[in-house]
């Protein structure tokens, strides 16, 4: 599975943007779908998860209420729809294809990161 994040770019605080993450191959279907981030000097954290059927759905803390991952299967396509964003929001991007664990993500294959900042 090959994954393409897009979408990234400069908002303002309180904006909105969505990320989208094209996955090329025919098993995009079978795999849950997370997206991750990481801002500059932090380590990479797992922000959003959705299950292969999108019935089951994971938000970190820090995001919830804000930020909303959804997937079109027929379109091999996720998404992540971001709210009232927040200068502490700006970082990489990356989707990731795998599975779900309990607050956990096991990943098996990465896209190459999208860019969002945030402005005050």
């Amino acid at each position: 599975v090959q994954l393409q994040a897009s979408g990234g770019g400069l908002v303002q605080t309180g904006g909105s943007l969505r990320l989208s993450c094209a996955a090329s191959g025919r098993t995009f279907g079978s795999y849950a779908m997370g997206w991750f981030r990481q801002a500059p000097g932090k380590e990479r954290e797992y922000v959003a998860g959705i299950s292969w059927s999108g019935g089951t759905l994971y938000y970190a803390d820090l995001v919830k209420g804000r930020f909303t991952i959804s997937r079109d299967n027929a379109k091999n396509t996720v998404y992540l729809r971001m709210n009232s964003l927040k200068a502490e929001d700006t970082a990489v991007y990356y989707c990731t294809a795998g599975a779900l664990r309990d607050l956990g993500f096991i990943s098996d294959y990465w896209g190459q990161g999208t860019k969002v900042t945030v402005s005050s």
